[in-house]
């Protein structure tokens, strides 16, 4: 399992101001990313939240790109991505990942990823923070970016 090694993190969201930006596809995996990330948030103590619905995965980047330019502390870009029988899981996949990594580079914003890519429903279940899976992907995407966002505060 992907999970085995990922470390613990504790982090102070106080006073940040942070983003989720979440794909409208899969509905039940996607409420579960959404209540993990919001769990973890509240956890950090983020008052300042907003909630943000993309119509897929590929449009992932350029809105948390509006939103790290808008004056939040860092964004948490969810969504999923399921294989099928055509090349569209890796074009998709490839340029949502691609994406947002060029966002947090360009911006200077944490984004927390938490975009799935399985192979199939099961294993994006297994990953989406409800009472049955075994990871909780919405909350590591925002425990990254808080954790991400307190180290560059240092630097200021």
């Amino acid at each position: 399992m992907s999970g085995q090694g990922a470390p613990t993190l504790f982090v102070d969201g106080t006073g940040a101001r942070v983003a989720i930006v979440a794909s409208c596809w899969h509905t039940e995996i996607m409420d579960g990313l959404i209540a993990g990330a919001q769990r973890a948030l509240e956890d950090a103590k983020v008052e300042d939240v907003l909630l943000v619905r993309a119509p897929g995965s590929f449009e992932l980047p350029i809105l948390c790109q509006a939103y790290a330019r808008h004056g939040y502390d860092a964004v948490i870009a969810l969504g999923v991505i399921i294989r099928g029988g055509t090349p569209h899981f890796e074009y998709v996949s490839a340029a949502a990942t691609d994406g947002l990594n060029r966002v947090a580079l360009d911006t200077g914003v944490p984004i927390g990823f938490g975009l799935l890519t399985c192979d199939d429903e099961a294993q994006a279940l297994d990953r989406a923070g409800l009472p049955d899976s075994r990871e909780d992907k919405g909350r590591e995407a925002v425990e990254a970016a808080l954790s991400t966002w307190n180290v560059l505060r240092t630097l200021a």
